[in-house]
């Protein structure tokens, strides 16, 4: 096994995916049968700079070549080569936010991240004018603020794109957009697989009388959709992934993805019918759909799969922090209490009591707002704990509430989609934390949605792999062969994972729960207004 991956690494027969996460940026190598051969990472934060979220451009490079250059070296410490070719390489990074470059390919103003909320009037107004919701975390929203702003710089945009479509521009020289990243920048027109043009003539109109020297379509890179090719490592853009000078010039890039959408590839959930939630810190929902909404919603993003199909996304900013916090407060009780306990048994013991309690849990009610919940209009959050004197209030209970309300305001955006909207889902696929213990978050969340949960063994691999795979498919793709094919066929074939279907006790009691849930969001409010 050994000497064939050293054969396939020295053929060229290998493929590279990086992804740039808010904390992490993970490269990945994969061999002929698609998985991990060699990986490297590098850890990073973002800065509060006049009142903006960001990264540098210093850290931007320094991270990817640290997460190559330990990844390569990985390589070497185990096959004895130095990796000199890939046969492709995938570029990844979180979604959304502002890179605006002047004619000589400078930035204008520092990256700007989907973490900014400062473009509440501007995603007000485009959703108003489109008919189609636009979050602030949006490109074009983050351009519409500055405009409406009158920010200066705003005159000498030549190009604008995002992290991942950056760093493919600085290796490759192309301006391109992988469909799925494209999306969330700019609506995407789902029969055409590229920048929806009513809309954007809509937007020229919005803006003509700001007398800008350029037009929307000349400053949007240009869309790819999945297995595309999208250009090739120049001798510049290998000198800048690699300052060692080891790796060669000429290898294809594919098309550059987002981080939804290589989450959707790495748990194979692409196709119609299917979807894929991560439940982690955040929990955010992505379902593949078969036909458009019928309406615009806030709480609903609508954006597309790597291969241009629509995705309606809903997305909640608090799932497990708080969660956590109650577990990290039974460690120190025990601790206290004079025992050393392993914070793996610890989760798995209190989870797993969860089973046991109530399936409307008992009466008992929290949020776990660390902070603020566009999905039930909070600004902002304060984690709470409520029960009244008829309550049942045992453990099981207490972490049943817990987990429960970890899902809460995803039900509220999952239920717009599959009540409201009838919207058929045949099974889900869960990824993150939540998952970790065996069957419990999966059972929960079977009960949240309705809906059968699984979880496969290959979804801890996440959105480096994701991109590999996309990359992969772009090279080893066989005539007509679609991206779903390519993933059933060859790379999850035979992985069914495990499947937890809805408990018809369990879901009655969530909704119950539910109930309570929205009910006692004013004791919420209540709390973010007089509790400092």
């Amino acid at each position: 096994m050994s000497l064939d991956v050293k054969n396939a690494i020295l053929s060229g027969k290998t493929v590279l995916g990086i992804e740039l996460g808010s904390t992490r940026i993970k490269a990945v190598l994969i061999g002929e049968d698609h998985t991990s051969i060699a990986s490297g990472s590098h850890d990073w934060e973002n800065s509060l700079v006049n009142n903006f979220w960001t990264y540098s451009v210093e850290d931007i490079w320094k991270g990817i070549q640290d997460s190559y250059r330990k990844m390569a070296a990985e390589v070497k410490q185990q096959y004895g080569v130095t990796l000199q070719t890939i046969g492709a390489i995938g570029f990844s990074g979180m979604m959304h936010g502002y890179m605006a470059f002047d004619q000589a390919g400078e930035l204008l103003v520092p990256f700007r991240t989907w973490r900014n909320n400062l473009q509440e009037q501007a995603s007000s107004e485009l959703t108003e004018l489109f008919n189609f919701h636009i979050p602030q975390r949006w490109s074009i929203a983050h351009l519409y603020q500055a405009i409406l702003n009158g920010e200066e710089h705003v005159a000498n945009i030549s190009f604008q794109t995002t992290l991942a479509g950056y760093i493919h521009w600085m290796l490759t020289g192309e301006k391109v957009l992988g469909v799925g990243e494209a999306s969330g920048m700019f609506p995407i027109d789902i029969h055409t697989k590229t920048f929806n043009t009513a809309m954007i003539n809509q937007f020229n109109e919005l803006i003509a009388s700001r007398n800008l020297p350029w037009q929307l379509q000349d400053i949007l890179p240009q869309v790819l959709s999945a297995g595309e090719r999208a250009g090739a490592l120049t001798a510049e853009g290998a000198k800048l992934l690699d300052p060692s000078g080891e790796l060669q010039a000429g290898i294809p890039l594919s098309p550059p993805e987002g981080d939804a959408g290589t989450g959707m590839v790495a748990t194979n959930s692409i196709a119609q019918r299917t979807g894929n939630v991560s439940a982690g810190t955040s929990v955010f929902a992505m379902v593949v759909l078969e036909k458009e909404l019928s309406k615009a919603y806030d709480e609903i993003d609508l954006v597309t799969t790597p291969t241009g199909n629509l995705v309606a996304m809903a997305h909640s900013n608090n799932c497990s922090s708080d969660l956590n916090a109650w577990v990290g407060l039974f460690e120190e009780f025990g601790k206290a209490m004079g025992m050393n306990l392993d914070k793996n048994e610890l989760y798995g013991t209190l989870y797993n009591l969860a089973l046991q309690g109530d399936p409307d849990c008992g009466g008992l009610l929290a949020y776990g707002y660390l902070s603020g919940e566009h999905m039930t209009h909070f600004e902002e959050g304060r984690p709470l704990f409520v029960r009244s004197s008829g309550s049942s209030f045992n453990l099981a209970n207490f972490m049943r509430v817990h987990l429960s309300t970890a899902l809460g305001a995803l039900k509220i955006g999952m239920d717009i989609l599959l009540k409201q909207e009838a919207v058929k889902l045949d099974e889900i696929l869960g990824h993150g934390g939540l998952f970790k213990t065996k069957g419990v978050g999966q059972r929960i969340m079977a009960a949240a949605l309705n809906v059968p949960v699984s979880v496969m063994e290959t979804a801890g691999e996440g959105g480096a792999w994701g991109i590999a795979l996309l990359a992969s498919y772009m090279v080893n793709k066989g005539e007509g062969e679609t991206l779903e094919q390519y993933l059933n066929e060859r790379v999850f074939a035979g992985q069914t994972g495990e499947k937890i279907a809805p408990d018809a006790k369990d879901v009655e009691g969530f909704e119950v729960f539910m109930d309570r849930y929205k009910q006692g969001l004013a004791i919420e409010r209540a709390a973010v207004t007089h509790l400092a």
